[in-house]
This record gives structure tokens, C-alpha cells and sequence, in this order.
């Protein structure tokens, strides 16, 4: 991949849901149009080599680490579980609206007696809540070895071993007759980063719906959609980006630049949108193919200015009456809003239009202007 040049990146090969994908890059050809042996594919194993030594690991005896004293309260151990389970948990438990939220869709979906699915375990908070409200039978799946095992002590802690089964897979890893005694009632996950799809959502929902859900049966949640406006802040293309420092040209750093989005909170920075938002992307969890895409969406340009980027965010249905949003005037939630810088700033004027080209993976949602004509 050229790091400089336009176009998508490669799309991220899946290694699993509930992972945020690594990034990367090109050589050999496979006849979908993506590359095999990239660096993109090769970071992931070089990821998940080092997951493993992780794990591993944590079945040695802690040691303290170099230059620690003996006494010292994290050690190894402690060490590897905070690179494998990222900060962003504990914010996301404190969210005291996103809890309230999925706690009132679930409640009104359980059926009493009936099966869940909770894909992503994390704590368990959504397992705990369905059994709560009368499910006889919760799977949570969890691929993460250390969190899926603090998830079953949380369960057992809580008096719901009973109710509450955690499996260490992931969801595209379960069997009917297997790890799932049926196919589910209903399917609860919050797989869902700053930019709605890098943990995977769309894949592992269209694997679920296919495979672990019964005819007729609901998800939570049940669909969202992708809000964005061209933003103009040479604070947000400095995140990414580098010129001179010091008087030296040092914009050869730009190699390691991202041209995926990254999440940013957009009121922490100098910035103005240049349009209104606008839809960009809506997806159906029950009844759309969630399948990989790409659309044309015209932009019509408010204020004049530099476009530095485009900032984006999602709407995300729980059910008919309850949504979860990042978009930028929530300062409560814990998510960030995702942004993504262009290859090149580009000057727009008031009363103009852009056609932006958004092409939707699995893991990630890219956006390119288009010259006039360009489709």
C-alpha cells in the first residue's frame, strides 16, 4: 500500500470478532481483490503470536518485572493483562446511560424461559442483565482468555452460574449441539468501536443470524446508522500528520501516518464542520446482507474552507425507542467520535458540492472525495 496515494486501504481480513483489526497494506493477489501475504495480514499474525506469548504468560508464575522492587504491586502478570484488555472497559462500564439503555431494550426483549446470546462478553454485564429478567439460559462468548475468565467469576460472584454460561470463542466459533445447546431467542452484543464497525458488528451479526439465531428472533441491537461532515482543523490533520519540526523537514514520518480513522474527541480541538451532517450509511442488523459496500454520497458545502478530514459518528438503535450515539455534543458517553484524515487537504466553497465515495468492510468504513464525474 502506498501510504501517500488515494484509494481505500486493503480491507481488514477478519481474525476473529471482537478484535479491533490491525492495519496494513499489499503484495500477492487473491481473485476477491485483496492481498493475502500483506502487511496488513501479516501485522495480525505477528498480533496474534504476541497474544499468545501473553497468555502464556499468564500461566507462568508472576515474577517482578526488571528494575521493580520485590514488593512492588504490578509484576508480569499484571503487565500482560493490561495489554490485552485495553483501558476503554472501564469507562464503558461507567457509562451510566449506555447501561440504562441496553438494561430497558433488554428487558423489554427477553422472553421469560428463553435463550440469549451475548456476543462480546466483557464483564458480562449484558449476560447478567438478560438473566436478570427472566432468560433461563445465557451463552456469552468472549474471545479474550483472561477477560472471558474475570466474565465467569463476575457471573458466579453474582450468584448466576446457574443461568449463565461463558464460552472463551468467538461467536463465528459456536456450534448448535455444541457451546449452544439451541439456536438463540435472542442475540445481545455492543461489538461496536468510535466508528460503529471496527470490532467486527457486521460480520459476526451475519454470521449469527445465519447460524445461532432461531426464525423470527430479535437482536439487540437492531440497527444504526453513519452520520458525517468534512471538517476543517489543521489541529485534527496534525494527529496524523507532520511537515517540518525544528526547522527540519521531517515528513518522511508520514509512512506511518493512518489512513484509516482514528478516534478523536472533536470538542477537545479547534475545529468547524463545514456542512450540516448527513447520513452516510444505515444497516439493518435483522434484515440487511451486511455485506461489504461501497455508495456515492453527495455533500453539500455550508461554510467555505480547508477540509482537512471527514469526522463521523453512528446512531445506534436498540430498539424502536432507545438509541446510543456518540455524535459530538454527548460529553457523557464513553465512546470518541472517528476520524479520518484526507490524503490531501482540499480547498471547498460555499454553495458547492462533494461527492464522497464511503466504502463500508467489515472492520472499517473509508471515505474518498470524487472529482466531478469520478464514480
Amino acid at each position: 500500500m502506498n501510504p501517500a496515494g488515494g484509494g481505500a486501504p486493503a480491507a481488514p481480513t477478519k481474525t476473529g470478532p471482537h478484535r479491533h483489526p490491525p492495519r496494513g497494506g499489499a503484495p500477492e493477489r487473491r481473485s476477491t481483490g485483496f492481498y493475502r501475504d500483506s502487511p496488513l495480514v501479516l501485522a495480525q499474525r505477528e498480533l496474534a503470536r504476541v497474544a499468545a506469548l501473553i497468555e502464556r504468560l499468564l500461566d507462568e508464575p508472576d515474577v517482578t518485572l526488571p528494575g521493580e522492587p520485590a514488593s512492588a504491586p504490578t509484576g508480569a502478570h499484571h503487565e500482560a493483562l493490561r495489554e490485552l484488555v485495553p483501558r476503554w472497559h472501564f469507562a464503558m462500564l461507567n457509562d451510566l446511560s449506555r447501561n440504562s439503555l441496553f438494561e430497558e431494550a433488554i428487558k423489554h426483549a427477553v422472553r421469560r424461559g428463553g435463550h440469549v446470546l451475548d456476543i462480546g462478553s466483557g464483564s458480562a454485564l449484558l449476560a447478567m442483565i438478560a438473566a436478570r429478567y427472566g432468560a433461563d439460559l445465557v451463552t456469552s462468548c468472549e474471545i479474550v482468555r483472561p477477560i472471558a475468565q474475570a466474565a465467569a467469576r463476575i457471573v458466579a460472584d453474582n450468584g448466576l452460574a446457574d443461568a449463565i454460561t461463558v464460552v472463551n470463542k468467538s461467536s463465528d466459533q459456536l456450534v448448535v449441539g455444541g457451546e449452544l445447546p439451541e439456536r438463540a431467542d435472542l442475540i445481545v452484543t455492543e461489538i461496536v468501536d468510535c466508528g460503529l464497525v471496527g470490532e467486527g458488528i457486521p460480520p459476526s451479526l451475519r454470521h449469527a443470524r445465519a447460524h445461532l439465531l432461531k426464525p423470527g428472533g430479535t437482536i439487540i441491537p437492531k440497527g444504526a446508522r453513519v452520520l458525517a461532515a468534512p471538517v476543517d482543523s489543521a489541529y485534527l490533520w496534525q494527529l496524523n500528520r507532520v511537515g517540518y519540526a525544528c526547522g527540519f523537514d521531517v515528513s518522511h514520518f508520514n509512512e506511518f501516518a493512518s489512513r484509516r480513522y482514528f478516534p478523536i474527541l472533536l470538542h477537545a480541538w479547534p475545529y468547524r464542520l463545514l456542512t450540516t451532517p448527513v447520513e452516510v450509511l444505515s444497516f439493518d442488523f435483522a434484515k440487511d446482507p451486511l455485506a461489504p459496500g461501497n455508495k456515492v454520497v453527495e455533500v453539500p458545502i455550508e461554510e467555505s474552507g480547508t477540509c482537512h478530514g471527514i469526522a463521523f459518528w453512528f446512531e445506534l438503535f436498540l430498539d424502536d425507542k432507545r438509541v446510543l450515539t456518540n455524535e459530538p455534543n454527548n460529553r457523557t458517553g464513553h465512546w470518541d467520535q472517528a476520524f479520518q484524515c484526507l490524503p490531501k487537504p482540499l480547498a471547498v466553497r460555499a454553495g458547492t458540492t462533494v461527492q464522497l465515495s464511503v466504502a463500508h468492510f467489515d472492520y472499517l468504513i473509508y471515505f474518498t472525495p470524487l472529482a466531478r464525474g469520478q464514480q
